[in-house]
């Protein structure tokens, strides 16, 4: 059944409802649904998108990702659901492997959970990590260097992508800004995205763990397709629509235990 004909504001929210609603939309089905041409819908989404509202993708939209603010900020936020999200992604690390840990607050709570004296190579390009692992036993600490991104909190740029070249990590915990079945893994800042296709090339294994809110959303820069992930980790709320669609991915999912429990 289609929509009665509609302003374009009124169409505007009404795309804005379903993206929070289903996490994406389609042009064909919003068209056929209001009755009116692709071109019209895409419109409606160029329109969107110019403000922030959605961030287009091929055939549709999806929302916008909230992680992009910066990391000082993104620390403190959900604390517990991190720290399971955390506690869950370390236990893929085995002994003797060279693991990189990207940059991000969700990267930083794997970091805090390793086990103790796993006699590990960790390998990251963000100061934060670096120093929550300077003293740990068993830990070889290597840490990439260059400019280091305040609102990122991790070196980019061409020092780090030298000093990153001849490293082949066995296991890599990129950072995403927003990660969807179809859109693949994306970032913000371009430089962090050219270092994290730089990581995702070296390593023999690829995994992310994610919040609930940064998955089936995007951002500006392509990093990798899903295909590219070995493991995903995601929260306990995760909803089982959202699974299905990783799953279909060939993806190797992980649940974290609800905050609070014991893994």
């Amino acid at each position: 059944m289609s929509l009665p004909a509609t302003l374009p504001d009124e169409r505007q929210r009404f795309i804005i409802d379903r993206l929070a609603r289903d996490g994406r939309v389609v042009v064909a089905d919003l068209a056929r649904e209001f009755a009116t041409s692709e071109d019209t819908i895409r419109r409606d989404l160029r329109e969107l998108a110019a403000n922030g509202q959605c961030r287009r993708v091929y055939g549709g939209a999806l929302p916008i990702s909230p992680a992009s603010g910066p990391l000082a900020w993104r620390v403190i936020e959900a604390p517990d659901r991190k720290a399971a999200l955390g506690k869950t992604a370390a236990l893929l690390i085995e002994p003797g492997q060279v693991v990189f840990i990207d940059a991000g607050s969700t990267n930083l709570a794997i970091a805090h959970a390793l086990p103790t004296a796993l006699a590990v190579t960790i390998v990251t390009n963000a100061p934060s990590i670096a120093a929550a692992l300077a003293s740990r036993p068993g830990v070889e600490l290597i840490v990439i260097g260059g400019r280091v991104d305040p609102r990122i909190g991790a070196a980019v740029g061409a020092r780090a992508l030298r000093d990153m070249k001849d490293i082949k990590p066995d296991l890599a915990f990129l950072g995403a800004c927003a990660v969807d079945a179809y859109a693949g893994v994306a970032a913000f800042d371009s430089e962090e995205a050219e270092f994290k296709r730089r990581v995702a090339e070296a390593a023999r294994v690829l995994a992310i763990a994610a919040t609930d809110e940064k998955l089936r959303t995007s951002a500006p820069f392509c990093v990798v397709p899903i295909s590219a992930l070995r493991h995903l980790v995601v929260e306990a709320t995760v909803p089982a629509q959202t699974l299905l669609e990783f799953a279909n991915a060939d993806l190797i999912i992980h649940r974290a235990s609800p905050p609070g429990d014991n893994p």
